[in-house]
């Protein structure tokens, strides 16, 4: 079982990586979310999850391991497979997913593409006890774990589209990003009002 890769990037595709780690190279399948954590770096190290299957084994490859801890609780879920897995964990940072399986937000999560309402439903009911076992990895320069989670909540609740609110607290994080989030929630608000 392969558990974890280094070495040069030879294709960087959004959703595929060839990475040639010694003279081998090795196809991975990974999320949008490590695509854009990636950079222009030609080395790169990724947490490998390989999954086997009667027709093929298939490496999935992932820059945080709380990323991959996720993309194994979403994987342990009926219905949902790797591809549905990495399309969430594509249109979902892990701490916001997180958030929205511990308080029940079936609306953030079936926004992602391949969940449902009852995908949806059942992931929050199989994985509310166990998503608080990951260990959230804290982004540089920002120091608390869940201040976006926490500010995006708070302006879906106040009735702001989730994907309009999303892009203006990434850019009120963007300005600074040392924000609480009594701050980011402010500017926030000023922004969608304005």
């Amino acid at each position: 079982m392969i558990g974890y890769l280094k070495g040069k990037l030879l294709i960087k595709k959004p959703t595929r990586l060839l990475l040639d780690v010694n003279g081998v190279g090795y196809e991975v399948s990974v999320s949008l979310m490590t695509f854009d954590k990636l950079g222009d770096s030609a080395e790169t190290a990724l947490f490998i999850h390989t999954h086997v299957t009667q027709d093929a084994i298939t490496l999935y490859g992932f820059i945080g391991e709380d990323e991959r801890e996720m993309f194994r609780l979403l994987i342990s879920v009926s219905g949902i497979g790797p591809k549905t897995a990495l399309a969430l964990l594509s249109g979902i940072r892990v701490d916001e997913l997180r958030l929205a399986i511990e308080s029940g937000d079936t609306h953030r999560i079936n926004a992602a593409p391949g969940i449902g309402k009852k995908t949806a439903e059942r992931l929050i009911l199989e994985l509310k006890s166990k998503v608080g076992d990951i260990q959230i990895a804290t982004p540089s320069g920002f120091s608390q774990r869940g201040a976006r989670a926490e500010a995006l909540t708070a302006l879906t609740t106040l009735g702001f589209n989730a994907k309009s609110a999303e892009k203006v607290i990434d850019s009120v994080l963007t300005e600074n990003p040392a924000s609480t989030v009594e701050e980011i929630v402010k500017q926030a608000l000023r922004k969608l009002s304005g």
